[in-house]
């Protein structure tokens, strides 16, 4: 994307430098990274990453600030997962764009997808610093770079430090970090456990296993080291889809008034969702439909995906789907699915395996003011862009976005 940057990148990239990125990640981690890390990270011009962070920004408010939205949205929020004393904005909230060219040749931005729910917000800034240290991609390392700029991952103005602060001011907020837990389901058998390794690390707070919270009264606690600890505040990792295809048992009921602050409100998972997809206008936005909702089936379903509404790491998804696995979806299950005009991504990172795809996830904090804080990026060569749908290929998996800043 920035050619004398990539052609400087991939003369200069050795095996040995790749293996000393992953001991790296894995060091800074304390446990190892279970999903693929791309060989490379992805070059891209300022101007373009400005694009889809405004892009991104547009589509979330155009849903936040519609009235009428967040009404129809009510029937996205299961009643049994339906959690009290939802703010007004969500916190945390995720926009996955797509590169095409469109008629004229020009790369423009579609949306995958978006979510109102946490994603890699401690892991991401490691590895994209990761890859400058050990491929020595500053100026001082000898990369030629223009006189004033430098490579940055962080967005807004952002520094380590500002983003350590606003990272904090969310998730904990004003409590001790002692009473502010990450929640998630058996977490050390999650993929995403660096990041909740580093969460802890960075701000204090400890990984606790929803299955061991107990209720008392309107409180919830945990225990450790043999003493009950109050919780005051939850930053929320837990997946309902997953919640229920474990049949998990829990302690407390989401339904309660509990005296516990979310960071990161549970409703806001289900209102800015696929669910969402269809009530978009943008020059971004494909062509979506909820099945259910569907007048005709289209004669050309090449050109098309069948979605599940909630579901991650690509779950469930079809791509050109045939009439047989639409008719296989019984009616009643039908609301929870989309139909979505198919994505043709531009393979714009040139590899030694050739051209590569990439999907780039816009990362905002919403505090006083919406605010794009970070690039996720995942590469791949295969029909969908999850780490899951392109193994046994390499110079694909998780990356970071690096902008020129001059």
């Amino acid at each position: 994307m920035i050619p004398f940057l990539r052609q400087q990148f991939n003369e200069n990239f050795t095996a040995d430098k790749y293996r000393a990125l992953l001991r790296r990640i894995d060091d800074v981690c304390g446990t190892h990274v279970q999903f693929r890390i791309s060989e490379t990270p992805c070059f891209f011009p300022k101007p373009l990453i400005d694009r889809l962070a405004a892009d991104g920004d547009a589509l979330i408010r155009q849903l936040v600030d519609n009235p009428a939205y967040r009404t129809k949205s009510n029937e996205a929020v299961p009643a049994e997962f339906t959690v009290p004393n939802e703010p007004a904005n969500p916190m945390f909230v995720q926009v996955d764009f797509g590169l095409v060219r469109d008629g004229n040749g020009e790369l423009q931005p579609k949306l995958v997808e978006l979510q109102a729910f946490p994603s890699l917000y401690a892991y991401q800034g490691p590895l994209a610093q990761a890859y400058i240290d050990i491929y020595g991609l500053d100026a001082a390392s000898g990369l030629r770079l223009p006189a004033s700029g430098r490579l940055k991952y962080l967005l807004s103005g952002l520094e380590s430090d500002s983003y350590r602060e606003l990272l904090r001011r969310a998730i904990v907020g004003s409590h001790d970090p002692e009473n502010v837990i990450l929640m998630e389901i058996d977490p050390q058998q999650q993929k995403t456990l660096p990041d909740f390794l580093l969460t802890e690390k960075m701000l204090g707070v400890r990984i606790v296993n929803i299955r061991d919270i107990k209720k008392d009264g309107s409180g919830l606690y945990y225990e450790h080291g043999g003493k009950r600890v109050l919780i005051r505040r939850i930053y929320n990792r837990t997946i309902v889809d997953e919640l229920q295809r474990k049949a998990v048992r829990l302690n407390f009921d989401w339904r309660d008034d509990l005296d516990v602050e979310w960071a990161g409100h549970p409703n806001w998972y289900f209102r800015i969702s696929k669910f969402s997809i269809p009530y978009l206008k943008h020059p971004s936005v494909p062509k979506t439909w909820f099945l259910d909702r569907l007048q005709e089936i289209p004669a050309d379903l090449e050109n098309y995906a069948l979605k599940p509404l909630y579901s991650f790491a690509g779950l469930g998804v079809v791509i050109a789907p045939t009439k047989q696995d639409i008719g296989a979806i019984p009616e009643e299950k039908r609301a929870d699915y989309i139909l979505q005009e198919r994505l043709h991504f531009e393979p714009v990172i040139e590899t030694p395996f050739g051209g590569t795809k990439a999907e780039v996830r816009v990362m905002y904090i919403w505090l006083e003011k919406l605010t794009p804080v970070l690039t996720i990026i995942r590469m791949g060569r295969g029909l969908m862009m999850g780490v899951d749908q392109n193994k046994n290929m390499e110079w694909v998996g998780a990356s970071a976005g690096l902008y020129l800043d001059e």
